[in-house]
């Protein structure tokens, strides 16, 4: 899935549309959806209520599995922050930076089970 259609998602609350779909199965031609109908602007055929409906379901799947991601982007510190714990990090022979970033990983999981406190 694109880095656009997974914005457009994030956007609508994580939810999947026919429009997002269309996007993704029209490869390169033009189709939209205009009053809950799909208007195919090019030669060939638009995808089939079969393919789009399956075509949702595997990108909200997919939408779905990395909300453990988006949270953890939401609570790594700042690039900023990261980079001056690296440099700390290294002037002390310390484990700051390594620290911080377990915290977050380990409250939020890839299985999408957190948050653990």
């Amino acid at each position: 899935m694109d880095s656009t259609v997974q914005e457009q998602i994030r956007m609508n609350n994580g939810v999947v549309t026919i429009h997002h779909v269309i996007h993704i199965l029209s490869k390169g031609k033009t189709g939209e959806v205009t009053n809950d109908q799909l208007v195919w602007q090019d030669d060939g055929d638009p995808p089939t209520e079969e393919q789009i409906n399956t075509a949702i379901e595997q990108m909200q799947t997919e939408y779905d599995a990395q909300e453990y991601a988006r949270n953890r982007v939401a609570e790594y510190p700042s690039t900023g922050d990261q980079l001056d714990m690296m440099y700390k990090d290294t002037k002390n022979s310390t484990t700051t930076h390594a620290d911080a970033v377990e915290v977050v990983k380990t409250k939020w999981p890839k299985d999408n089970s957190g948050p653990i406190e």
